[in-house]
């Protein structure tokens, strides 16, 4: 693990939010550390992408503190959230490319809506060098309709990378994709946190992935953290509600 201790991110603390008498998240507590890759497991339903929509804002909670960079988004007006959205790169699990848009088009869009400076560079080399980062190049001109599902995720993660994000949240980005590919997917995501040194978190039920690429796990069960570790550490609590996603 890459993090530096004390050096937080994101902290949560007594996060609740719930639909009714549903508890999806219950005095839910998480620590994100600079450089981490922290996993955050648990079933359908469990709140999972919740948690990550509550951290970006694009959903309220009900109670509790969400600090990102040592704000508090609950407490933040809409220019203030949009200021942090910039450097919190969303990774939608379903790629949300735009059909009608090129590849470079689709990458080109975050750079025109945010007011970023483009660090005296054209837009062109953002786009070549977010595409290098994914190794797909050659898709520049190509539409999403020519895609393969592995290669819309990729697109995907350089259109989040081409901001240049000092966070990333994965909603399940191996969802839909075949074992091979999931895999590649997997080590792209270890590429990016090694080569920006970003601090992500990946939301998923994939142990394949989770495997890969998290340093820190966290079980989201009943609402709560419910145990957390390195995947040694996890796959050996003796806990049934645990030992069931080792199956």
């Amino acid at each position: 693990m890459k993090a530096g201790q004390n050096n937080l991110v994101i902290e949560l603390r007594g996060l609740c939010k719930s639909f009714g008498d549903n508890h999806v998240l219950n005095n839910f507590d998480m620590d994100l550390l600079k450089g981490q890759n922290l996993a955050v497991l648990g079933k359908s339903g469990s709140g999972k992408s919740v948690l990550i929509k509550c951290i970006i804002g694009l959903m309220s909670s009900d109670k509790g503190t969400i600090k990102v960079f040592d704000d508090n988004i609950p407490d933040l007006n809409q220019y203030e959230l949009d200021k942090i959205r910039v450097r919190v790169g969303f990774l939608f699990q379903s790629n949300a490319l735009y059909d009608s848009m090129t590849v470079r088009e689709n990458l080109e869009f975050p750079l025109r809506r945010h007011w970023i400076e483009k660090e005296k560079r054209n837009v062109n080399e953002l786009v070549m060098e977010a595409l290098e980062n994914v190794g797909l190049p050659e898709t520049v001109e190509m539409m999403p309709s020519e895609l393969s599902g592995g290669m819309k995720k990729r697109i995907s993660i350089a259109r989040t990378l081409i901001l240049k994000p000092d966070i990333i949240l994965y909603d399940e980005p191996t969802t839909g994709l075949d074992p091979i590919t999931g895999r590649e997917i997997s080590n792209l995501i270890l590429k990016v946190q090694e080569k920006y040194n970003t601090s992500s978190i990946i939301i998923s039920h994939d142990m394949n992935c989770i495997k890969i690429v998290a340093d820190q796990i966290i079980m989201l069960i009943e609402g709560k953290n419910y145990v957390q570790g390195n995947y040694d550490e996890i796959r050996a609590v003796k806990d049934e509600k645990v030992k069931q996603f080792f199956e």
